[in-house]
Parts: structure tokens; sequence; C-alpha cells
């Protein structure tokens, strides 16, 4: 559960606030340089976004993204890249997978279709992802056996139940997540540990609302709600 008084961001181009795990950090660097923090551990000056790519790359094409920036970093001297948008995106992919392999090495994470509905009907799965090339009826077959062990895919951060009954279509193809763990023909993953499930599934909505809709978008809404317009703390 969020503390009460964790400190939030504004997002410089909406204004809205939130959270820092569900906005992310654009870095200025010694050169004048904007990069991609999506781990928000970059020194220095940094400015946030909460708003997907689609409307990233319209403001940096109309060139409200570069007033902006120069607004928050207070400096004029800016080099914002061309693939921008798509260097953040491939940003939060990668912590995602590296998160994934964390997990994977900490017996949190398991593969295989055997394995992942037996323990689904164990009622052990708090987390299933699909690979975005999944067949329609093996990940059926994995939902109904989530379904039958009434896990669902672990409760919410304030102790309610969470809305999915369903495997997540993870937005790549089973060729990234294989390579990813290290493993063949990756195309289902369980999380079976509750804390391990609410890591993974934090950094695979923020990258979810980053590139917007995707192939079986239905089953996993773009998580904006906790922006805000509360009062705004700086880094």
């Amino acid at each position: 559960m969020r503390g009460d008084h964790e400190p939030e961001r504004k997002c410089v181009l909406s204004g809205a606030h939130g959270a820092r795990d569900t906005l992310i950090r654009l870095a200025l660097g010694p050169d004048g340089s904007v990069a991609p923090d999506v781990r928000a551990r970059a020194q220095g000056r940094g400015a946030w976004i909460g708003v997907d790519r689609a409307t990233l790359e319209g403001a940096q094409a109309k060139g409200r993204l570069k007033a902006a920036l120069a607004r928050a970093f207070k400096t004029g001297e800016l080099t914002i890249a061309d693939d921008l948008g798509a260097r953040i995106e491939a940003a939060l992919r990668q912590a995602l997978l590296d998160r994934l392999g964390l997990e994977a090495r900490a017996g949190t994470l398991i593969t295989g279709s055997e394995k992942i509905e037996t323990a689904a009907r164990r009622g052990e799965v708090h987390l299933l992802l699909h690979a975005a090339d999944a067949g329609a009826d093996g990940s059926a077959k994995l939902d109904q056996a989530l379904r039958m062990g009434g896990r669902m895919d672990g409760r919410s951060d304030d102790g309610g139940e969470e809305e999915h009954r369903q495997g997540l279509v993870f937005p790549a193809e089973r060729a990234i997540l294989s390579l990813a763990l290290g493993r063949q023909n990756v195309v289902h993953i369980a999380i079976i540990e509750r804390g391990a499930a609410a890591r993974v599934r934090q950094l695979l909505a923020r990258w979810r609302a980053f590139i917007g809709p995707v192939q079986g978008s239905e089953r996993f809404p773009p998580k904006r709600e906790s922006l805000s317009r509360s009062p705004e703390s700086t880094d």
C-alpha cells in the first residue's frame, strides 16, 4: 500500500499530478540532451511526463514539449532526439523485461503451460501474462484454470479484489520473452508471489499506458486514475 504522504510529480505537458511510479522521468544531461530516465535514478534535474506516446510526439512536433521542458529545466539549451518517444517505449519495455528476469531468478515466476495450469488451479498464481502472439485456445485454457483457482491476479494495493479475472496480454511476442528469460518458447508467464505480481503489474501498467491501445488492450485498461491536481512537489 502506498504511503499517505508519497511525493507526487507534475506532468509538464498536461499539468496533472501523480505518484512517481505512474509518470516517466526525463533527465537533462550535462550536454543539454534530454533522455529517458524511467528508473528515476539519473543525477541532476528531471522533468516528468504522464501522457502517452502519441500525445508526447504530437507535442514534440508542435514545439510544446521543448517549451515545457525549457521551463521545467530553466534553460533553453536543450537537445531533444527526434526518436524520444521510441526511446522511452524501449526503456519501459526493458525495465519490465529486466524485472521478469529478476523474478525468474528469485523463483517467483514460472513458465510452461502445464506448470502454469497446475499452479493456477491450486490458487497459486497472482498474475498471468500471455505473449502478444499466444494462441487464443491456450490462453483461454489458462484463464479458465486461473478462475477455477480463485486467485485471480492477486489483490489491489488497498487490499481489495483486483478487477481482472484472466491473464493479461503482454505487448511483445514470445521471442522477446524467451530472450529476456533465457528460455525457449516462452508464451505464458505466471507470477506466484503477491509482491512480485505487484512489481510486475506496476511496470506493465506504465508501459501499456505509454504505448496506448494494443492487441488485447481491453483486458488491461491504462491506469491513469492516480493523476490529479494535487499540490506539486519538485525533483
